[in-house]
């Protein structure tokens, strides 16, 4: 049978599969793509897990491909599935009580993301020390006292911005044709190489231009890179590990960012180059990035994209224990792009991003992943990450002193993003920023109303840095994390890609103007008014959150679809009519007997999925 053919006869049993229990793509295509083979007749199967043999020339490994297909419809019976003997089955039952035990394959990729998190960190850091003298260096000092204050701040800021305008502008929405062109890997290869040649220009530049030129490049590969590493690691790591990874892009991230700061205060004493070195010392965790990304596998899902699926079966071997749950993995992916290609074929880039506004489902996803990442610049974090350094000189610190600060700020902020892997899945997304915003809001004022405290007091610095370092602890289990966990996990799988694209571009173009206003907003309004008007942020930000995010801890892709099928009206109201009521008389006046209606009955969702944390195969 010619190779046309037996792909017409699977196509055709599969569309059979589709008009046999009426299953409307259009309208449930997550749960469809994310176990297609639900349901099939034992014998149809495996007949079908044949021709899918037959046709990518993989009839060697038809016998772990049949028992693949036949684990990955019942993932949870194993153990009464026939055809799989006792190896097998402690096979399975090893990944469950062994999850961490992983391919060193697996740990390389694993390596690799961790470390592409940590540049990303760094590379935001290093302009928090060199803040304190480059604007001297090609005359452009903020101070007070300089005739041009006023527009030198802007050009400070905007220098500062640079990385968070060519992300948002370029970077971010390069990661679709990037990813298609060169693969996951490739792509991050690419960023890598920006993110290396860029902060050695920064560096070496003669002139704020040049300075500003640098920083925009860097921006591009920051951008691309933020959006692909999520996604890599997540189409590499097997289901029981995925969440974790996930969550690991900000834990890493924080990391990197305290190696930053620590990088600029060992730096510090150098002299009048040191503010070169701390901007170019981020090129030191690019290096091993660009080395060691093509000693992982490449992502087997994006070779079978491009219908290489012998690399991708190999690829798949390498990230795996074992062939058997190789090949589980494979024909699994394989049947979800069988589903994905049928209802989003004819797409293309601009079609799938004017989708993100216009498909209910969709478009309720983008305005969830809006608001959790536009609240993390409206927290106020990044007016600390950014510009620590000059807030802790304007406040009395020598410069030494100031980075000495930071430093600390750098390691509360890394260490207290650890609770959230244990909380996030647990207390939920939505719980902890509804728990953290509050509290984020008044010791962010609390450290600004500091600022009134005489500057002979030997009080007033110490608790400001109080003050910012609570924030800091507050900030990192919550809205630290949830964002990217939360964006990465909202979008159909149709939309994925483009969807993450919108979520970064969101967060870096508001980092950017964050980033470009708060030199002059200090000279307008001081540290005092700076700080409590991103603490009135805190509690707009809270509000958004508390009427426009719903929750999605532990649900599954098809559970997600049924929460984002609610109106967003309707969502609003439930929040404001039945949840706040409830919340005073339970927690206010203290009514024990107060009863919450919930507004998702789940019991009209016949989930017939495996529940897996952060984003799908």
């Amino acid at each position: 049978m010619s190779t046309e053919k037996v792909h017409d006869a699977e196509k055709a049993s599969i569309e059979d599969y589709r008009e046999e229990h009426h299953v409307d793509l259009a309208n449930n295509v997550n749960a469809r793509i994310q176990n297609p083979l639900h349901g099939i007749p034992k014998a149809k199967l495996l007949a079908q897990v044949e021709q899918f043999a037959r046709e990518k020339g993989m009839e060697e490994q038809l016998p772990y491909l049949k028992k693949g297909a036949l684990l990955a419809q019942n993932p949870k019976d194993f153990e009464n599935i026939p055809e799989l003997d006792e190896e097998d089955r402690a096979i399975i039952r090893r990944e469950v009580t062994h999850k961490w035990s992983q391919p060193k394959d697996m740990y390389k990729t694993v390596i690799i993301c961790s470390i592409a998190a940590a540049v990303q960190g760094w590379d935001q850091e290093g302009s928090n020390g060199a803040n304190l003298s480059f604007p001297d260096e090609f005359g452009i000092s903020d101070g007070a006292g300089d005739p041009n204050a006023s527009t030198n701040q802007w050009i400070v800021g905007l220098i500062n911005s640079g990385p968070y305008v060519g992300a948002a502008l370029i970077g971010c929405w390069l990661t679709d044709p990037l990813n298609i062109l060169l693969g996951r890997r490739g792509t991050i290869f690419v960023c890598g190489i920006f993110c290396t040649l860029s902060v050695i220009g920064s560096a070496c530049a003669q002139s704020w231009p040049q300075l500003l030129t640098t920083r925009l490049l860097l921006g591009i590969g920051m951008g691309a890179k933020a959006s692909t590493v999520p996604v890599f690691a997540a189409e590499n790591t097997p289901a029981s590990i995925r969440g974790g990874l996930v969550m690991s892009w900000q834990l890493w991230t924080a990391f990197g960012i305290f190696l930053g700061v620590a990088a600029n205060l060992i730096l510090s004493g150098i002299g009048p180059i040191a503010w070169r070195l701390q901007l170019g010392s981020a090129f030191l965790p690019a290096i091993p990035l660009v080395i060691g990304v093509y000693f992982c596998p490449e992502s087997p899902r994006w070779y079978m994209k491009k219908g290489r699926y012998q690399e991708a079966y190999r690829s798949l071997k390498r990230l795996r224990n074992s062939e058997l749950q190789a090949a589980k993995d494979l024909y699994y992916v394989h049947r979800q792009l069988e589903e994905e290609f049928a209802i989003i074929k004819g797409s293309n880039y601009f079609s799938r991003f004017i989708e993100l506004f216009t498909i209910p489902r969709v478009r309720r996803a983008t305005l969830a992943s809006f608001v959790v990442m536009i609240a993390q610049q409206m927290c106020g974090i990044n007016i600390i990450a950014f510009y620590s350094s000059s807030i802790f000189v304007d406040a009395g610190y020598t410069e030494k002193q100031a980075l000495l600060a930071s430093f600390g700020f750098g390691a509360v902020n890394f260490l207290f993003a650890f609770p959230a892997v244990w909380t996030i899945d647990t207390f939920g997304r939505r719980n902890l920023l509804l728990f953290t915003f509050p509290n984020m809001a008044w010791t962010l004022l609390a450290s600004g109303m500091c600022f009134f405290i005489p500057s002979d007091n030997a009080a007033r610095v110490p608790l400001i840095a109080l003050f910012i370092f609570i924030f800091a602890a507050f900030y990192s289990p919550g809205e630290g994390p949830v964002p990217f966990t939360y964006s990465a996990e909202v979008f159909p799988l149709t939309h994925r890609e483009m969807g993450m694209s919108w979520a970064v571009a969101t967060c870096f173009f508001w980092a950017s103007v964050l980033s470009m206003t708060f030199p002059r907003m200090i000279g307008a309004l001081g540290a005092p008014g700076s700080f409590g008007f991103y603490a009135g942020l805190n509690v707009i930000a809270l509000i958004m959150i508390f009427f426009l995010l719903p929750e999605t801890k532990q649900r599954t892709l098809e559970e997600l679809d049924y929460v984002f099928a609610v109106p967003t009206s309707k969502h609003i109201a439930y929040q404001g009519g039945v949840f706040l009521p409830y919340w005073i008389k339970k927690w206010v006046f203290r009514q024990k007997h107060a009863e919450l209606k919930p507004l998702y009955n789940f019991d009209e969702v016949e989930s017939i999925t495996v529940f897996e944390k952060g984003v799908g195969h």
